[in-house]
C-alpha cells in the first residue's frame, strides 16, 4: 500500500512568496528562487482583459500600444486592485509549480508589520483564490532577519532594516521573536518619483520608468560623491515642444534629490532606536544594523546610514532575497512556522475586502 503521507509530500509544493509593490519573488522548497518578476500586469483598456504579466508586462511599459495600459495591482506594499492582484498571483504560482498535478499547495507570504486587518484579509483572500490550499502570513521584518542569517535561537537582539520599493520595515529580533517593529510607507520607489519630478520641473524633460530606474541604480548615489561633476546624458520628451530631446545631468545635481528621501529613512531608523529598552540597545550598539531589501543595493546607503546613526551598518548577502529565503526556512521548522505566522480567522472574519466589486 502506498504511504499517503509520502505521496502527499511528493506532490505538494511548499512556496514562500514575497509579493511587493515592485517585484514578486517566489521560492519553492528544494528549488530555491523560481520566480523573480515585476509586480505588473498589462491590461487591454477596452476589454479589461489582462494580456501580460510580470516581465512581459514590464517590457511593454512606456512603449504600450494604444489600447494597453501597464499597471501595478499593489500599491504601498498592500493590495490596491484585488481582482488583478489575485490573477497576477495565480499566474506566478502556476508558473512556479514543479509540474504534475499538485493536490495541495501551502505558502508562507510576507506582510508589513503594521498592515491593517482589511489589508491582511485582502492579501489572504488573493492567495487563497490563487489556488493555494493553506496560507500562512508572516511579518516581513522577521522573515528578512531569518533570511539574512539571524538564528531563531539567538537570545541577543539584532536590528534588521528592510527597505523595499514602497515600504521600510524595521524589526528588532531576539530569540526568534520581534520585540520591537516599525513599518513606514516609504521606499526606493520614492527616489524614482523624486528623480523624475526633478528632471521634468528643472530640466524640462519627461523621462520614463525604465530611464528613471537606471538613473537610480546605475548613476545616482545616496552618499556625497567625490566627483560632483560626473555626468550622464538623459533622453526623453521635451515638456514644452513634445519633441524627443536630451539633457546632461550631473551626479551632483541628483545627489540632494536622492539624499532627501534617504534622510527620511535614516530618521525613521534613528527614531526607532531611541524606543528600545537598555539591554536591547546595548545589543544593537554592539552588533549594528543589517540592511535587506532592494533598497539596500542603493549606492552608498550603508555608508550614509552608518554616519547618521553612528552604528555599524552591513548589507546582507543578496539583500533582495532575504525575506523570501526567511519565509522558505519556515518549512524546515514547523513548530516555529506555527508560532511566528498568522492566519487569524476570528480576527479577520469581519474585515471586509473593499477591492471586490
Amino acid at each position: 500500500m502506498v504511504n499517503i503521507r509520502k505521496f502527499k509530500n511528493f506532490i505538494t509544493d511548499s512556496m514562500a512568496i514575497d509579493m511587493g509593490t515592485a517585484s514578486t519573488i517566489i521560492a519553492v522548497k528544494g528549488r530555491d528562487i523560481v520566480i523573480d518578476e515585476p509586480s505588473l500586469v498589462a491590461v487591454n483598456e477596452i476589454t479589461g482583459e489582462i494580456v501580460a504579466y510580470g516581465k512581459e508586462a514590464a517590457d511593454m511599459q512606456g512603449r504600450e500600444s494604444r489600447d494597453i495600459a501597464v499597471v501595478a495591482p499593489l500599491s504601498r506594499g498592500v493590495v490596491a486592485d484585488f481582482e488583478r492582484t489575485k490573477k497576477m498571483l495565480g499566474y506566478f504560482v502556476e508558473k512556479a509549480k514543479s509540474g504534475g498535478a499538485q493536490i495541495v499547495i501551502e505558502a508562507v507570504i510576507g506582510m508589513p508589520s503594521e498592515i491593517t486587518p482589511v489589508e491582511q484579509r485582502a492579501l489572504l483572500n488573493a492567495a487563497e483564490e490563487a489556488n493555494i490550499g493553506k496560507v500562512f502570513m508572516m511579518e516581513e521584518g522577521l522573515a528578512a532577519a531569518f533570511g539574512a542569517g539571524i538564528s531563531p535561537e539567538d537570545k541577543r537582539a539584532s536590528a534588521v532594516v528592510d527597505i523595499g520599493a514602497s515600504t521600510t520595515n524595521i524589526a528588532i529580533v531576539a530569540k526568534g521573536n520581534i520585540i520591537h517593529s516599525r513599518s513606514e510607507r516609504i521606499g526606493s520607489q520614492e527616489i524614482n518619483e523624486a528623480i523624475s519630478t526633478h528632471i521634468r520641473r528643472h530640466r524640462g524633460l519627461q523621462i520614463g520608468e525604465e530611464t528613471t530606474e537606471k538613473l537610480k541604480t546605475e548613476f545616482a548615489t545616496t552618499f556625497l560623491p567625490s566627483d560632483l561633476s560626473r555626468s550622464i546624458v538623459v533622453r526623453g520628451r521635451d515638456v514644452i515642444t513634445g519633441n524627443p530631446s536630451a539633457v546632461e545631468i550631473t551626479i551632483g545635481e541628483l545627489y540632494p534629490v536622492v539624499e532627501a528621501i534617504v534622510r527620511r529613512v535614516a530618521l525613521i531608523v534613528s527614531d526607532t532606536l531611541t524606543e528600545l529598552r537598555p539591554e536591547v540597545a546595548a545589543d544593537i550598539h554592539d552588533r549594528g544594523i543589517l540592511l535587506t531589501g532592494g533598497g539596500a543595493l542603493l549606492q552608498g546607503i550603508d555608508q550614509y546610514l552608518r554616519e547618521r546613526v553612528n552604528l555599524p551598518v552591513l548589507v546582507a548577502d543578496e539583500p533582495r532575497y532575504a525575506t523570501v529565503r526567511g519565509l522558505l526556512q519556515m518549512f524546515d521548522e514547523p513548530v516555529l512556522l506555527e508560532r511566528v505566522t498568522k492566519r487569524e480567522p476570528d480576527f479577520l472574519q469581519n474585515a471586509e475586502v473593499p477591492f471586490e466589486a
